[in-house]
């Protein structure tokens, strides 16, 4: 185990002051970075007023004349918010044409985008079709839809080549508005929040906490002003307006705290949302998408509950949140039976003499949709970046077109296709932060020999052709042989022995709503921690073994997943010493509150029968 400081630690700062820094927060503007208004929220009029006044236009028009609209609803998280804050502000100005007249499509698979919905649309009368958080790169389907009078408004936050000529595109990458760190959700909420100054409504503040789910769930980043403090304001108490998202938070409320953080929202909201996309049913999906409309989400359906009585009735809102904890615990069995198959390769095959964890996995051994959360626990728990690829074989029909072949029997020439196999492998990919390792996608694109990186620095599709599976071995052990072998973390502050300053701990814990994409999670590191017998505690060592350690300060130093061995190993010699790494909480409790430190790793430096 390694650890080093992000920054040497400056004594004029405070605790609060230096994580700040260390994270890129300009001194000067830690003041104003933690005490946001709602004067930092730009302008809707940023996106321009132009294409603005065009998209409300024909959104106005097509209602005005009582005329059909498809909203096509993306696959992620931040694709089920954006739609859900579209369709519910429609819902509140216009109940009778939302009902009548206005239809949402979900992929059945992991698609983005007008592809596979084309022929849907071709089947029905749409004046209007609507992207939020999708479409910028369609430009062939704009073309298309406006040659059949089919008007187009996109509502995105994807990088595109250019704008589209076809389409009423609003996109923050696209034009000058100053975030780019936005997700669809925000780039959706602010055209609600135009259309509500030129109808003089005060309506879009009503979907805040979608708008922080969404740019929560995509990863943007906190260090943007706007977005964080959207994130924090949809999070608070008098903004938990979706009956989804407050339905979960109060099945959540023992783990949330009673308090929905960032990170709370992407451990134990997200996931619900994502593994529905990923694993469920179309009709699962749109269970948990109709839960996020109020007007639809407590209308009485059929119960599927088991033991229910025949004819029993519930609402959608119930139904959804149970099926999203069905759907999430089918994931995790799938996903766990996947693991085991992934994981006894790697000394099968002797993986860890190399510098990244390849797997290549033949058609159907490993559901793609998984395979990106699998790729995720593998890099965190071995530490190598990994990929997991599938095999892929395309057929194709070559260039010279036929093979001529002459027939025996009946002395005739016949004309053979002639089809070229192309394998390739294909999937996710995911970096290690921990040995140094920022910006995998960069390598992988470095080796000169994949077809495709596509997404995150850190997590990203990825494709290798078969013909370039051992190059790419050969060029990524080359491009990282200086990658450490053992993690490395990095800490905020260094504690000798058994000085440690309680009051820093609640500091730092006091900061746990900034938490998110680029403002990484505070780590300290205590060194030479000094641990006799009768500081020593095995919790619930017959469910679940937590180790603490109480030091004579009160700060309580906790290790989940223990075991009765791993406590006994500790007593074995009466004192140990140990250095330790782990992240800062604090414990309510009865009233009182208390620090503690969540040990993420530590090693024994020492061992005696006496005081050291």
């Amino acid at each position: 185990m390694k650890y080093q400081l992000i920054k040497e630690v400056n004594p004029n700062y405070s605790v609060i002051e230096q994580i700040l820094t260390n994270r890129g927060i300009k001194y000067e503007y830690i003041k104003h970075y933690l005490n946001t208004t709602d004067d930092d929220i730009n302008s809707p009029r940023c996106f321009g007023e132009d294409k603005l006044k065009k998209a409300a236009a024909a959104l106005i028009r097509t209602i005005s004349e009582d005329k059909e609209m498809l909203i096509v609803v993306d696959c992620d998280c931040d694709g089920f918010t954006s739609s859900a804050i579209l369709i519910n502000y429609l819902y509140e100005l216009f109940p009778a044409w939302v009902e009548n007249k206005l239809s949402f499509f979900l992929h059945e698979n992991k698609e983005h985008g007008l592809g596979d919905c084309m022929e849907y649309i071709a089947r029905h009368n749409f004046a209007l079709v609507v992207l939020p958080d999708a479409g910028s790169n369609d430009y062939e389907q704009h073309l298309e839809l406006i040659n059949n009078n089919i008007e187009i408004i996109i509502l995105d936050h994807h990088e595109a080549a250019i704008t589209s000529p076809n389409a009423i595109v609003i996109n923050n990458q696209l034009c000058n508005y100053p975030n780019k760190e936005l997700s669809g959700a925000g780039v959706t909420w602010q055209f609600c929040r135009y259309l509500d100054s030129i109808l003089d409504k005060n309506i879009a503040n009503n979907y805040l906490d979608l708008v922080a789910l969404g740019n929560m769930a995509d990863m943007m980043s906190l260090k943007s002003i706007e977005t964080k403090h959207l994130i924090l304001k949809g999070f608070k108490d008098e903004n938990l307006k979706n009956p989804f998202i407050y339905g979960m938070a109060q099945k959540n409320s023992f783990s949330l705290g009673n308090h929905i953080t960032p990170m709370g929202a992407a451990f134990y909201i997200a996931p619900f949302v994502n593994a529905m996309v990923r694993s469920g049913t179309l009709e699962e999906k749109e269970l948990l998408f109709s839960s996020m409309l109020k007007y639809k989400a407590f209308n009485q359906i059929l119960s599927n509950k088991r033991g229910h009585k025949q004819g029993e009735m519930e609402s959608v809102l119930d139904q959804a949140l149970r099926t999203a904890t069905n759907v999430k615990n089918r994931q995790t069995r799938a996903q766990d039976a996947a693991m085991e198959l992934i994981e006894s390769r790697i000394e099968e095959e002797n993986m860890m003499e190399h510098k990244v964890l390849l797997f290549l996995m033949e058609p159907g051994q490993i559901d793609k949709n998984i395979a990106g959360l699998c790729a995720n626990k593998i890099m965190a728990k071995y530490q190598r970046p990994v990929c997991i690829l599938t095999k892929v074989v395309e057929t194709e029909l070559e260039q010279n077109g036929f093979i001529k072949e002459y027939d025996n029997e009946t002395s005739q020439e016949i004309l053979t296709p002639n089809y070229e196999h192309k394998v390739s492998y294909q999937g996710s990919a995911r970096g290690c932060d921990k040995v140094g390792l920022m910006n995998f996608k960069d390598v992988c694109a470095a080796t000169g020999v994949i077809m495709y990186a596509e997404g995150h620095q850190g997590a990203f599709g990825l494709g290798i052709a078969a013909e370039n599976i051992d190059s790419f071995i050969q060029k990524t052990d080359e491009l990282l042989k200086d990658m450490s072998d053992e993690p490395l973390y990095y800490v905020d502050y260094i504690y000798e022995g058994n000085r440690i300053n309680d009051q820093n701990i609640l500091d730092i814990a006091s900061l746990e709503n900034l938490w998110g994409k680029d403002m990484d999670e505070a780590y300290v590191a205590i060194k030479d921690l000094k641990v006799d017998k009768n500081m020593l505690t095995l919790m619930s060592p017959d469910k679940r073994p937590t180790l603490k350690i109480t030091l004579p300060n009160k700060v309580a130093l906790i290790k989940f997943g223990s075991s009765q061995e791993e406590y006994e190993s500790l007593l074995s010699e009466g004192y140990v010493k140990l250095d330790v790494v782990g992240r800062c909480k604090r414990n309510e409790w009865n009233g009182w509150i208390t620090p503690q430190i969540l040990i993420e790793e530590y090693q024994i430096t020492g061992q005696s029968k006496y005081i050291f």
